[in-house]
């Protein structure tokens, strides 16, 4: 519009100049003042010519930039490129930028992809990373993106619906996220191979939120019938069922968002190189000097310790074992090979210097939470081998990532009451009927540093 317009008053200064050169045309053929108004007719026709020049080189208006502009965006400043929790706002400007991970499906044609970018861009959103999931009827597309700091979930996904995107899902991402899909599980990959105790962390890591659960192949006591899945796996949605490395299932649970055929490969492919690689643990092992002057070893425990253990239990008592186990001491030797398999859980194991096992601890993965557990034999109770276990466990939980642990024990067990009030960190109870659980939040700042010093004095390391 503004072209037009400038059009117009060009014309119009143009006739003006006419007329008025005419106009003093024929005054000065017939009047008798000609020089003066020839004079003047100069200068009118000079200021009329500078007009136009100045007019002409007036800027005009910028076109107006619409949502799905996608021409070059100013540079985005340091602070902007800040993810969640870093500088905040700089000197009261726009909020800092966001790190999101968002998930969306389109049809599976030319162009989708393209135009889910181009409503991105008119955000102002940038995208880090993105991964494909083909499906059979379209492609779910997964983004690692940096948008505003004032950009709301709810914009951004309004947004990819206009573009064709359907069961959006987004959430906030961290700094973690930053790092790519292959260099990711890889390094999931090496996690495994060190430690088969890294495999449920390992998919948990791979997946996302999610829950999984081991579920032996030969139930403990065979109170029910073992649950069976085919080789290949099965996928139904938001579950998935693997086969287990020693023939058991691990199931895989996501509520809120279905898995792709992608994820299942994935997922499958780490239990399969657990699976070639057999049973294994980290070797090595730290001997510690007791306040009397005994030395033991702390050392990683698995099945191979099979019979150690059960003649630990021949030598604890009754009510030793009563407190570990709840229930009849009778079945205690039934839970030791589903405790020391690293499928399951980690275990720490206490050796004499003659060998004799005296103590195991052990820290289970139970679905979404985490379970320690000890025992020590009666003889070497009293001598803070179960706060070195404790301690120890806790801080292989904090390295795992997990919120919290909880022990379940009786009322009348102080010392493992003690244990965990030793621990320093938030503790809640619950009792009912006598049993009690003890459930030590992880969150707490500083935790990992507390725990990392437990048994510093007189700790000598061997390989």
């Amino acid at each position: 519009m503004h072209h037009w317009r400038r059009d117009v008053v060009e014309l119009a200064a143009l006739f003006t100049a006419v007329a008025v050169a005419d106009a003093v045309a024929n005054l000065v053929g017939h009047g008798p003042d000609g020089p003066a108004l020839l004079v003047i007719s100069a200068l009118v026709l000079a200021a009329t010519a500078g007009f136009h020049v100045w007019w002409a080189r007036r800027p005009g208006h910028a076109p107006p930039v619409t949502d799905t502009d996608t021409g070059a965006r100013p540079a985005v400043s340091a602070t902007e490129q800040a993810g969640p929790g870093t500088a905040g706002q700089a000197a009261g400007d726009t909020p800092a930028a966001t790190l999101w991970r968002l998930r969306t499906t389109v049809r599976d044609q030319p162009g989708s992809l393209a135009a889910l970018c181009t409503a991105l861009a008119g955000r102002r959103v940038d995208i880090l990373s993105l991964q494909t999931h083909p499906l059979a009827d379209g492609t779910v597309d997964e983004f690692l993106l940096r948008g505003p700091g004032e950009l709301t979930a709810g914009e951004i996904t309004r947004a990819l619906a206009l573009a064709g995107g359907t069961d959006t899902w987004i959430e906030r991402a961290d700094t973690h996220d930053l790092v790519d899909a292959p260099t990711r599980v890889l390094g999931l990959a090496t996690r495994t191979a060190l430690d088969a105790a890294e495999l449920p962390l390992a998919l948990r890591q791979l997946l996302g939120r999610c829950t999984i659960r081991s579920l032996p192949a030969h139930p403990v006591g065979g109170a029910r019938r073992p649950e069976t899945v085919p080789v290949e796996g099965a996928l139904e949605d938001t579950v998935m069922r693997l086969r287990a490395p020693e023939g058991g299932v691990i199931t895989v649970e996501r509520p809120y968002l279905p898995f792709t055929p992608t994820e299942f490969a994935r997922a499958r492919a780490l239990v399969e190189l657990d699976a070639r690689l057999g049973p294994r643990i980290p070797h090595g092992q730290d001997v510690l000097t007791l306040p009397e002057g005994n030395a033991i070893t702390v050392r990683r425990a698995d099945t191979g310790d099979l019979e150690a253990a059960k003649a630990m239990h021949e030598r604890c008592s009754a009510r030793t074992l009563g407190l570990r186990y709840h229930g009849p001491v009778g079945d205690a030797d039934r839970y030791l090979n589903h405790l020391l398999s690293p499928r399951f859980g980690r275990t720490l194991a206490v050796q004499t210097a003659s060998g004799r096992v005296v103590g195991l601890g052990h820290l289970l993965w139970d679905g979404d939470e985490t379970e320690v557990a000890l025992l020590v034999e009666d003889e070497w109770q009293r001598r803070g081998i179960g706060g070195e276990l404790l301690s120890r466990l806790v801080g292989m939980a904090v390295e795992a990532g997990c919120e919290s642990v909880y022990a379940v024990t009786q009322a009348s067990n102080t010392g493992m009451v003690a244990a965990m009030r030793a621990l320093g960190l938030p503790l809640d109870y619950q009792i009912e009927e006598g049993t009690l659980v003890i459930t030590a939040r992880l969150d707490a700042v500083g935790v990992a540093g507390r725990l990392s010093g437990a048994g510093e004095p007189g700790r000598t390391e061997a390989p």
